[in-house]
């Protein structure tokens, strides 16, 4: 049985995450929790490519899997550092996704990578390799976040 139809319900839990962020306030945790310069249009946006991203990586699937993988991979690791790892660090303050990327992240990511496995499609450099690409697709929005405050970006000038 091909397993790739585990990325579209990747894809869907992440459009429930985005739900769960933008109704608990995730931009208020954002600028107060992890100091991060951002807004809704940045949410929007990003969170809008995150699901172009879902679409494409489910309908290329195995015959790309690294590509295909990033998406769980950018899963684990949104789970991990943006919304687990925040929640321990302030002692148990609510970060808004922290209910999907725990009950709906987790399971899912570690499903699409044994569907994976079980396809036939996993390798050790296919595992390393989507993990890569998904911290780069993950780092990339904060770093452009950050980066936009510098004089260099300024287009005002």
């Amino acid at each position: 049985m091909d397993h790739a139809y585990i990325l579209w319900i990747a894809t869907f839990a992440y459009a429930l995450h985005i739900v769960e962020e933008y109704m608990f306030d995730w931009k208020g945790w954002a600028i107060h929790v992890i100091k991060l310069p951002v807004n809704w249009i940045h949410f929007a946006i990003v969170n809008g490519v995150v699901i172009v991203l879902g679409i494409s990586c489910s309908s290329v699937a195995w015959s790309l899997p690294a590509y295909a993988l990033c998406l769980p991979a950018l899963m684990l690791i949104n789970a991990t550092f943006f919304h687990v790892l925040p929640f321990l660090v302030t002692k148990g303050r609510f970060s808004p996704g922290l209910g999907t990327a725990i009950i709906l992240f987790y399971p899912i990511s570690i499903w699409a990578y044994y569907g994976a496995y079980r396809d036939g499609v996993l390798s050790t450099s296919t595992l390393i390799l989507s993990f890569i690409v998904g911290a780069l697709l993950m780092a990339s929005p904060i770093v452009m976040l950050k980066l936009r405050l510098r004089p260099y970006f300024n287009q005002d000038k």
